[in-house]
């Protein structure tokens, strides 16, 4: 039986992780081995990038319901929890939503909420 020795393969693969690291600096976008190490560490990078994303976007939404409350004389903590009590179930998406855009329906919310705080 023949030796086969993978060339097509090898440099398909190569050619591959070269093109991911297109743009990058210096070796690590000529260079196989470098390329190979800086591709799998940006790749590493966005995967725990993605789950970063979703922290940073609750913050912000947070963020932006506490101000909205404070304008209405109640701090997020007391909002959310008078939310809960009166069974009020709004995700912090929405409610940053509607603080922005809708300030008359976010007030009638904090209201609702001032009244079911115990």
């Amino acid at each position: 039986m023949a030796r086969v020795k993978g060339g097509m393969a090898t440099k398909k693969r190569r050619n591959r992780v070269l093109k991911l690291a297109k743009g990058y600096r210096g070796a690590k976008s000529k260079q196989f081995r470098t390329a190979k190490q800086a591709v799998m560490k940006s790749l590493s990078y966005s995967y725990a990038g993605r789950k970063q994303r979703k922290r940073e976007f609750r913050t912000l939404w947070i963020a932006r319901i506490n101000a909205a409350s404070r304008m209405n004389g109640l701090s997020y903590s007391r909002f959310m929890n008078g939310l809960k009590n009166a069974n009020i179930t709004i995700n912090r998406k929405m409610l940053a939503d509607m603080a922005i855009n809708d300030a008359a329906a976010f007030t009638t919310l904090v209201e609702t909420a001032k009244a079911n705080l115990k």
